[in-house]
């Protein structure tokens, strides 16, 4: 259980992080939202979208309000692990080979374009994000705490790129769209750019800093989930698998997933209990990456959102 006072400390850290946001970065409220339900989750964040949008600038304003550090990779077919990683260099001076970090080193990492990299390049992301360390020639380094990847993607019928592997989508606690912005917020971008030139998010007052991420990550822990709640996921897990659309339904991870990311939510609406339009909100985003639909399913056209919305349509929350 959540007290008043701890509770009264989410709404006002929430209220700054959208405030100062607001000064450099316009609109696209809900990708915000579940952005910060997965750094919040303890987890990664997977948004497919089209160049432009203003992906690196968010994260930019992100780490820059979070006091972290942040590091971006742009991701091409020609991308060696080790330049993620970093590598082993012998050191004449001191006559033996030293370690030099690679840009995952730090605490927000964005992953340009993801998906126009070979698999070995992300089988190198993979365990990193997945133990928090990284082996390079028999030795292990820890990352940073906290770290979160926030990978961008170009819809897969974009030229040049590759499916992700299951394994590595099972990795990212949520999949997200960025669009385009409205009509307001597009105008609203013109008019920042015109009056004050490119936004800095480096010059925006920090909120918090990295112990109070994971301050944050803890509280967000202890907020309540009901048996019927849990009942809820279950059934909406198990039901994905049995549909006759889908040839691989969700394991238990994305269960978990949204159970992470549901209380994030309550508590960034000031509730230290979840409730079943937590779970709603954030069902696609933890479901959509998880499911692989039949061939046949996808010649008609159908897309993984469909078969989540079906699912909420169907599945009752347990006591109503």
């Amino acid at each position: 259980m959540l007290g008043e006072q701890e509770q009264a400390q989410m709404r006002e850290v929430i209220r700054k992080l959208k405030e100062q946001m607001s000064r450099v970065y316009v609109g696209q409220d809900e990708l915000v939202r579940g952005i910060l339900a997965a750094l919040f989750g303890g987890g990664h964040a997977l948004i497919e979208g089209v160049p432009g949008l203003g992906k690196t600038l968010l994260v930019r304003t992100l780490g820059s309000l979070l006091g972290c550090d942040f590091n971006r990779i742009q991701f091409t077919p020609d991308l060696m692990p080790s330049d993620i990683t970093g590598s082993h260099i012998y050191d004449q001076k001191e006559q033996k080979f030293v370690f030099y970090k690679g840009p995952v080193f730090t605490n927000l990492l964005l992953a340009d374009e993801i998906n126009r990299a070979p698999a070995k390049t992300h089988s190198a992301l993979l365990e990193i994000m997945q133990e928090g360390t990284i082996t390079v020639d028999n030795s292990t380094f820890q990352v940073d705490d906290p770290f979160f990847v926030m990978a961008t993607q170009n819809p897969v019928e974009s030229e040049g790129t590759y499916n992700l592997p299951e394994a590595q989508l099972d990795r990212f606690l949520v999949k997200l769209y960025i669009d385009y912005p409205a009509e307001n917020e597009e105008y609203r971008i013109y008019s920042q750019h015109a009056g004050q030139g490119e936004p800095e998010p480096e010059k925006l007052e920090p909120v918090m800093d990295s112990i109070g991420v994971l301050s944050t990550m803890g509280l967000c822990e202890k907020v309540t989930i009901s048996e019927s709640i849990l009942e809820y996921v279950n059934r909406l897990v198990r039901e994905s698998r049995k549909r006759i659309e889908v040839q691989l339904g969700c394991s238990p991870r994305a269960g978990i997933a949204l159970i992470r990311t549901a209380r994030v939510l309550a508590l960034m609406d000031g509730r230290d209990y979840v409730i079943a339009d937590d779970i709603k909100e954030m069902a696609p985003a933890c479901f959509r990456h998880r499911l692989m639909l039949t061939p046949e399913s996808e010649v008609e056209g159908m897309k993984p959102d469909d078969i989540v919305n079906s699912l909420l349509e169907s599945v009752e929350v347990p006591g109503t």
